[in-house]
């Protein structure tokens, strides 16, 4: 047999001084020559060999493998487990993983001091091949090894099996309709989340979020345990997203469905959520798509609503609007964020500024300006902090009464990952 030729006597009286330790099964004994002879399996493997060794005079002893303790004459048993754990999964691509019992790691390690293993494969990469193709067989999906879809843990410990489901990620905009809704769930600081009096045990600063909001309906679609929204930037609370909406990705944790029609699952969301968030534009794209959001530079244009503490003329507010068009900004951190930004000076440009109206003390305006510009301290002038600000141009303190978005321009789209 070819095997017997490429390990030759020397690979011989290493199979005899294995099959001195104790009776051993032929998975065992062929995966420490795994490395010679392709095209067997490593059953094969330990079948020629104890033919070889018992047609030279070599008695074998028979028993449960000392080394596996059986484990590869159960191979149906972890089939049979993980075919019954994956009945409540979707998915096209799988790979077989194993956490290996402490016994089994040392009876693998004695071996291995005893005759060294020059040509040896771990148990555990046998036993995930093994139980792979027996899974590739009965449910007709395909083992991956870069991105699967799920990954099948064997847990010899508890003699459980495991699913670890890749995420799936969803792309679109949001439009929000309503004030007083956060971004994400925002978890209250003083308890974390746990509960406590200043959050009246709800564990939240705010009762609700854009991102539980969209999450309620599309956990129930995807059968997932957890969500996480990924905004292309993110507004005010007290801020209406109108417009065309914002570019975001919604993680899927653990998603137990993947192929969800994406056009019902945005009209889930849109009437379960009707008057305070809306989404469209729904579609599958990859991990990268966060990445590519975060970086983006993206230009927005506010609806503002100003009011001004004194009676200014209108030709002087066009005046200092018509300054403030074309501005850069040096913006120290606002005042009322410096608990959780870095006190820092950005600069921020303003590009255009239109008045829609003005009665005397109260302003509407239109404004388009680069991506992190803190608006209301544009308005306001946070004590000098943003300079040039409205109020310092005007020379009579202004502040923003009301705030809409009404367009994020982004230079990336989710079809750009297909």
């Amino acid at each position: 047999m070819e095997i017997l030729e490429e390990i030759g006597e020397d690979g011989l009286e290493i199979a005899r001084r294995i099959t001195k330790e104790g009776p051993i099964c032929d998975h065992c004994l062929g995966r420490q020559f795994a490395k010679v002879s392709h095209g067997l399996s490593n059953e094969q493997r330990g079948d020629i060999l104890k033919a070889a060794l018992q047609a030279s005079g070599r008695e074998l002893e028979a028993g449960k493998c000392w080394v596996c303790n059986g484990l590869f004459e159960k191979l149906e048993y972890w089939v049979s487990k993980a075919l019954e754990t994956l009945t409540d999964y979707e998915f096209d691509s799988f790979l077989v993983g194993t956490k290996v019992s402490g016994l089994l790691l040392e009876n693998e390690e004695l071996l291995w001091e005893l005759v060294g293993a020059p040509y040896a494969e771990p148990l555990k990469a046998e036993l995930n091949r093994e139980v792979g193709k027996r899974l590739e067989h009965d449910t007709g999906k395909r083992v991956e090894f870069e991105k699967p879809d799920v990954v099948v843990i064997l847990n010899l410990w508890t003699e459980t099996v495991e699913v670890q489901a890749r995420p799936v990620f969803i792309y679109g905009r949001y439009r929000k309709l309503a004030r007083g809704i956060s971004q994400t769930r925002w978890f209250c600081r003083e308890c974390g989340g746990k509960g406590c009096k200043r959050c009246n045990y709800t564990g939240k600063m705010y009762p609700e979020s854009v991102e539980g909001l969209i999450g309620g309906s599309l956990l129930e679609e995807f059968k997932a345990e957890d969500l996480v929204l990924h905004g292309c930037g993110r507004e005010d609370i007290d801020a209406r997203m109108l417009g065309s909406g914002r570019p975001f990705v919604i993680e899927l944790k653990e998603p137990r469905r993947r192929n969800v029609d994406l056009r019902m699952a945005a009209e889930h969301v849109n009437e379960a959520n009707s008057g305070k968030v809306e989404v469209h534009e729904l579609q599958y794209v990859n991990r990268g798509m966060v990445a590519k959001l975060k970086d983006a530079q993206m230009d927005k244009l506010y609806r503002i609503e100003v009011e001004v503490k004194s009676p200014v003329r209108e030709a002087d507010l066009k005046r200092a609007l018509d300054k403030l068009s074309g501005a850069p900004v040096e913006q120290r951190t606002p005042t009322r964020v410096l608990h959780r930004r870095a006190d820092l000076v950005r600069n921020r440009n303003v590009y255009s500024v239109r008045l829609v109206s003005f009665d005397g003390q109260h302003a509407v305006i239109e404004l388009t300006c680069s991506a992190g510009l803190y608006i209301k301290e544009l308005i306001s002038g946070d004590a000098g902090r943003t300079k040039p600000s409205l109020s310092e141009l005007l020379e009579v303190q202004a502040e923003v009464k009301v705030l809409d978005v009404l367009d994020v321009t982004v230079g990336v789209r989710g079809e750009d990952l297909g």
